[in-house]
């Protein structure tokens, strides 16, 4: 079996979060974007919320104008994010489930509940040459659910996984594979993220169809006490050898 090449997106929201606790403009995550490039990532991914907890609209505007590699715009289904997005034209744009009171995102998006109301969101970005992924739990009504709304990419939420333990995550981890087989035979490119750190990224980074995870804020905890270069270089190296 022919193995994809593992990209290693990491998200830079939790340096804003650090910068937004005292306000100002330090520390800056263009800079950790531009830092993290340098120590090998593929990509950045910010999530831009609704109540711009962390990353703000300024944040975006110089990512998008500044980056030397891809970056992913995560986002909920709405007019605002979506006029946001049109604005920028990141390379990708994430759909992800948002709620007021979450402290971040606590699982996938349901593409297939929410089907009528996605679909425009999906098409105007497509239109826009943005590449599209929809945020969803590894089940295979979800991936459907993305198929029939002409998504590209689907990232699988891997909280679940990373939370649990022995017997019950070897199951998950089985849930997550079969669900990037399925997306791959669709024509669908899978993803993952959430919750992954130096010690369970392999197992999911192993999973052949998967073409790039997403990874922020165990990389940007990491970096406190190692740097940032030394927590994405050696997590780029633990993705590459798991594959």
């Amino acid at each position: 079996m022919s193995v994809t090449p593992l990209r290693l997106g990491v998200n830079i929201d939790h340096v804003a979060t650090v910068r937004n606790a005292r306000g100002g403009d330090y520390p800056d995550p263009v800079r950790a974007a531009e830092l993290a490039a340098a120590a090998g990532a593929d990509g950045i991914t910010a999530h831009l919320r609704e109540d711009r907890r962390h990353i703000t609209d300024e944040d975006i505007r110089r990512l998008a104008e500044g980056l030397d590699i891809p970056l992913n715009l995560e986002m909920a289904a709405t007019d605002e994010m979506l006029s946001i997005a049109l604005r920028h034209t990141p390379h990708a744009a994430c759909i992800v489930p948002e709620k007021r009171e979450e402290r971040t995102t606590e699982g996938g998006l349901d593409a297939a509940g929410g089907h009528n109301h996605l679909a425009p969101f999906v098409a105007e970005l497509r239109n826009a040459n943005i590449r599209v992924s929809l945020f969803i739990e590894p089940d295979p009504a979800q991936v459907e659910a993305a198929i029939h709304l002409g998504a590209p990419v689907v990232e699988f939420h891997t909280g679940r996984f990373a939370h649990l333990e022995g017997e019950a995550q070897a199951v998950e981890l089985r849930r997550i594979a079969d669900a990037a087989a399925l997306a791959a035979k669709n024509g669908i490119e899978p993803h993952a993220g959430h919750g992954l750190t130096f010690d369970n990224v392999s197992p999911i980074a192993a999973i052949p169809q998967l073409a790039e995870l997403n990874i922020g804020h165990f990389l940007i905890g990491e970096a406190i006490f190692t740097g940032l270069e030394a927590s994405v270089k050696k997590m780029r190296e633990l993705m590459d050898l798991a594959r």
